[in-house]
């Protein structure tokens, strides 16, 4: 039986987010373990732009639907 994955969620990836910079700034991680770090940020970054971009779109989309249903 494979375990199940926690569905994903901003506000968890920007918690895990700030303390990778964190570590990241204090410098406390090797070099390698920064580069590797870093990368993870990248990606994390990209999986919150993607969710706010949908959720912006679905947005605008409700208020074209609003828009049309009061000009009727």
């Amino acid at each position: 039986m494979t375990p199940q994955r926690e569905p994903w969620n901003y506000e968890a990836t920007v918690a895990r987010l700030e303390d990778i910079i964190e570590q990241i700034e204090t410098g406390s991680l090797p070099l390698q373990a920064t580069f590797e770090q870093f990368a993870i940020a990248v990606r994390l970054l990209a999986q919150c732009e993607e969710f706010l971009d949908r959720g912006k779109e679905r947005m605008n989309l409700l208020i074209e639907t609003l828009e049309s249903d009061s000009s009727c």
